[in-house]
C-alpha cells in the first residue's frame, strides 16, 4: 500500500534521512523503532504531506503522492500530546473532521456514538476535555483519527506520556482496534516492548537509516546488527576478536571455522545447568541476582572478561558462589559492526 524508496531528506547540512525504502502492505502496523533524532517524525512527516522538501519515490497503492498536499491524502495523525482541542467536549473533538468533510448532523451523531463505544468510552460524549484523564484523551485522539476512515493511520508515540502501566493496557487495545477496523497503520515509537506488543513488523532505525525490518518475534531472536541488538536491550554482546574466553565458546558452538567477530550470546538461550542440557555447559560465579516477581534477572561471570545476563525462575545459590550454566548453540549469533 505505502511504499518509500531510497527517500532522503537534510535540514542545511544535517542528513536527516539517507536512502531509506520501506513497505506497508495491506492492513499491516508497521512500526517505526529507534532513539531520538534517527529521523523517524522526519519520515512520517514526509509521508503525511507536511514536510515536501526530500529526495526519492514515495507512494500509496500505486499512486505518486509527491506533490500532492496533505488535506488530500485522506491520512490520518495522532500524536503524544493528543493535539485535542480544549474548548470542545469529547464529541466535538470526534465530529471535528466529519464536520469538515460535510457530513450530515444525524450521520456525525451516529458515528460518533459508534466510535465512542469503540474506544471504550460509551455515553461519555459531552465530558470536556480537561476532566478526562491521560488514557481516557488518548482515546479520544484515537477515535478523532478513525472518524474519517484514512487509508493510512498514523501514530507518533502517542503512549509516550502516558504510565507504564496504562501505555501496556492501551497498546494492546490500540492494536486490536486497528486491526479490527483493517487499517493500514505506521506507528512510531522509542520503546521495542511497545514496538512488541503493536507491530506486525517492525523497523528498527540508526541515524538517517534503517538498520533492520523484521516481525517482532525474529527481531528479537535475531537481530542483525550490533546496534539492533543494544537497542533491544542485550548485553551480552562481545568482541570475539579480544575475549578469548568468549572465542573459545564461538568455536565450540559455531565450529571452528567461524569468522565471527562481533557475537551475541542471546539471553533466552542461557539457563541453569541440568542433565537435559544439550548445548555447552559452562562453569561461573554468580555476580549479582535482581528479583523481578516471576523471574530472577541474573549476572553470572565466566572469567574477568566475559559475564553474562540471562533470566532465570529460579535462584538456586547465593551472590558469590559457583554457578553452572548451560548455553545452546543457537544463541551465539554473529552480529554485523
Amino acid at each position: 500500500m505505502l511504499r518509500l524508496h531510497t527517500v532522503s531528506h537534510a535540514y542545511g547540512d544535517i542528513v536527516s534521512l539517507q536512502s531509506v525504502s520501506l513497505d506497508l502492505e495491506a492492513g499491516e502496523i508497521l512500526c517505526l523503532l529507534g532513539p531520538s533524532g534517527c529521523g523517524k517524525t522526519t519520515l512520517l512527516r514526509i509521508i503525511a504531506g507536511l514536510e515536501s522538501v526530500y529526495s526519492g519515490k514515495l507512494s500509496f497503492a500505486g499512486e505518486d503522492l509527491r506533490g500532492k498536499p496533505a488535506h488530500r491524502r485522506n491520512f490520518g495523525l495522532m500524536f503524544q500530546d493528543y493535539a485535542l482541542f480544549p474548548h470542545m467536549s469529547a464529541a466535538d473533538n470526534i465530529a471535528y473532521g466529519l464536520r469538515r468533510r460535510g457530513h450530515s448532523k444525524p450521520e456525525i451523531k451516529t458515528q460518533v456514538a459508534q466510535l465512542l463505544e469503540r474506544v471504550g468510552l460509551p455515553g461519555m460524549g459531552e465530558r470536556d476535555i480537561a476532566s478526562l484523564s491521560g488514557g481516557q484523551k488518548q482515546r479520544v485522539a484515537l477515535a478523532r483519527s478513525l472518524a474519517p476512515k484514512p487509508r493510512l493511520l498514523m501514530l507518533d508515540e502517542p503512549l509516550g506520556s502516558l504510565d507504564a502501566r496504562l501505555r501496556d493496557q492501551l497498546a494492546l487495545e490500540l492494536r486490536q482496534i486497528i486491526k479490527e477496523e483493517g487499517i493500514n497503520a505506521l506507528y512510531v515509537t522509542h520503546d521495542h516492548r511497545e514496538a512488541y506488543a503493536i507491530a506486525d513488523r517492525i523497523a528498527v532505525m540508526n541515524i538517517a537509516g534503517v538498520e533492520q525490518v523484521d516481525s517482532p518475534q525474529n527481531l528479537y531472536l535475531r537481530p542483525r546488527s550490533a546496534f539492533v541488538a543494544r537497542f533491544l536491550g542485550f548485553s551480552n554482546i562481545f568482541d570475539a576478536r579480544r575475549n578469548r574466553r568468549i572465542a573459545e565458546l564461538c568455536a565450540q558452538a559455531m565450529g571452528d571455522g567461524s569468522r565471527a567477530t562481533t557475537v551475541l550470546i542471546h539471553p533466552a538461550g542461557i539457563s541453569l545447568h541440568s542433565k537435559a542440557c544439550q548445548g555447552l555447559r559452562c562453569q561461573s560465579v554468580l555476580e549479582s541476582a535482581i528479583f523481578r516477581g516471576d523471574y530472577y534477572d541474573l549476572r553470572v561471570t565466566l572469567d574477568a572478561d566475559a559475564s553474562l545476563r540471562f533470566a532465570s525462575p529460579s535462584l538456586p545459590t547465593v551472590v558469590g558462589d559457583a554457578l553452572p550454566i548451560c548455553i545452546a548453540r543457537e544463541a551465539f549469533i554473529a552480529l554485523e559492526d
